[in-house]
């Protein structure tokens, strides 16, 4: 998920989760890697503070094999899962993607389970495409904040919240009972996790997909505004929130806007 505001008001710092620093995947997750898709490359994509990685599969680099097959493996070690129990598991993630299929750009799942020491993992097919917060979409701010206003928009728009079977999820904070609620006409299929990371950029800089959809469901857009507002800075700069609040259609509500940001970062 996005990280939550440090207490002291430093910044999170978003790049540990992109950069590796030389960390070599732990044995457990070559292992299952190598039971899930044998004789793959395994490329680090991203490791994040709880212990979660991220991996590429690639096949299709000897001469002798046809076509190259490309998977990216998320994995989530069992220790992490008892220390975070209320962040959407991978199986929930897995049945989200099966309804998007069709729907909304996501990746295609291939498969999904526990293994035998209870790390969970999630097989798709990879895209060709980039994070948002690649080095070369944080040159380019203006493009990534465009395409994440205007994606989230889409989002929100092209999914029945009448025909969602999934709450949102996503792990929030008590709300105050001087909390604006939920606008009956601001229900929508919201993301869960609307931050800048977990929109994937094709070449040309336009959509490719939404990821990390574990905890999307049915709640108010202002969760999602509120949070994907909130990445802007930590991985742009500041400034960007006007351009990202037109790019989405809508004038910024501050009063639950606070209120959302104050529900996502609580301790």
């Amino acid at each position: 998920m996005t990280p939550p505001v440090d207490p002291d008001g430093a910044a999170p710092d978003v790049a540990r989760q992109l950069v590796l620093d030389g960390a070599e995947p732990p044995a457990a997750l070559r292992a299952l890697a190598a039971r899930l898709a044998p004789g793959t490359a395994l490329t680090p994509l991203w490791r994040n503070e709880l212990g979660g990685w991220t991996v590429r599969l690639d096949t299709g680099t000897a001469p002798a094999r046809s076509a190259q097959v490309s998977l990216v493996l998320k994995w989530v070690p069992a220790a992490t899962r008892a220390a975070w129990p209320d962040e959407p598991s991978l199986a929930d993630e897995a049945r989200r993607l099966e309804w998007l299929a069709g729907r909304h750009p996501a990746p295609e799942l291939v498969a999904a389970g526990v293994s035998d020491d209870g790390d969970e993992y999630l097989l798709t097919r990879a895209l060709t495409g980039e994070s948002a917060v690649t080095e070369r979409w944080r040159a380019e701010p203006r493009t990534a904040v465009r395409v994440l206003g205007e994606s989230l928009r889409a989002l929100h728009e092209s999914l029945s919240a009448a025909d969602c079977p999934f709450p949102c999820t996503a792990p929030l904070g008590p709300a105050l009972p001087t909390d604006p609620e939920p606008r009956a006409s601001d229900r929508v299929v919201v993301h869960g996790d609307a931050c800048a990371p977990n929109t994937l950029l094709d070449a040309r800089g336009a959509l490719l997909a939404h990821v990390d959809v574990g905890a999307l469901g049915v709640g108010d857009r202002w969760l999602d505004l509120a949070a994907g507002a909130q990445s802007l800075a930590w991985n742009y700069g500041p400034g960007f929130e006007p351009l990202y609040f037109a790019a989405y259609g809508v004038d910024p509500d501050e009063e639950r806007l606070a209120a959302w940001r104050r529900r996502w970062n609580h301790d």
